[in-house]
């Protein structure tokens, strides 16, 4: 790879971790390729984009991006990295989690998500537990029916009361 063609992948990926704020860093060095390309396929059929990258390549986008937490990253550039953007914050670890069975990777490197920063393997757990927006949408409109559902079961009980009453 020579030296433009180089300077064109870290302009992509400075694009690439501007647009995104939901970024993992992942290790699946040990994978075959056959388990890579399930893991790769889970990841698309989920709307994940995945892609191998070079660390030095990686650390110089992150030191041209334009959000400055994202350095925190750099300390986890070791070793072979996939590259993982998402819209759903806890879809990735949640892929991870699942194809982890009976696997020991992809190990989660690091993760940015969201302007907080996840180092480490353990931190897994952490970001699959992370509800998307749409789950809590759903919450909060569940703790807003439930009291006016408990007032309309009153007012239906109430009702009821009066017609034996009659």
């Amino acid at each position: 790879m020579n030296k433009t063609e180089k300077t064109q992948v870290i302009e992509e990926l400075v694009e690439k971790l501007n647009a995104n704020d939901k970024i993992y860093l992942a290790d699946c060095s040990t994978l075959t390729v056959e388990k890579v390309n399930q893991f790769r396929k889970q990841c698309f059929d989920k709307k994940v984009s995945i892609t191998v990258v070079k660390n030095t390549l990686l650390k110089k986008a992150i030191e041209r991006a334009n959000d400055s937490k994202l350095i925190e990253l750099i300390p986890a550039l070791k070793g072979e990295t996939a590259l993982i953007f998402t819209e759903t914050s806890n879809v990735p670890a949640k892929i991870m989690k699942e194809f982890r069975k009976g696997n020991s990777k992809p190990a989660l490197k690091a993760a940015y998500v969201e302007q907080m920063v996840f180092i480490g393997d353990e931190q897994l757990d952490a970001l699959a537990a992370l509800k998307s927006k749409n789950e809590l949408i759903a919450d909060v409109i569940m703790l807003l029916q439930s009291p006016i559902k408990r007032v309309l079961g009153g007012l239906e009980n109430k009702g009821g009361e009066d017609k034996s009453a009659a």
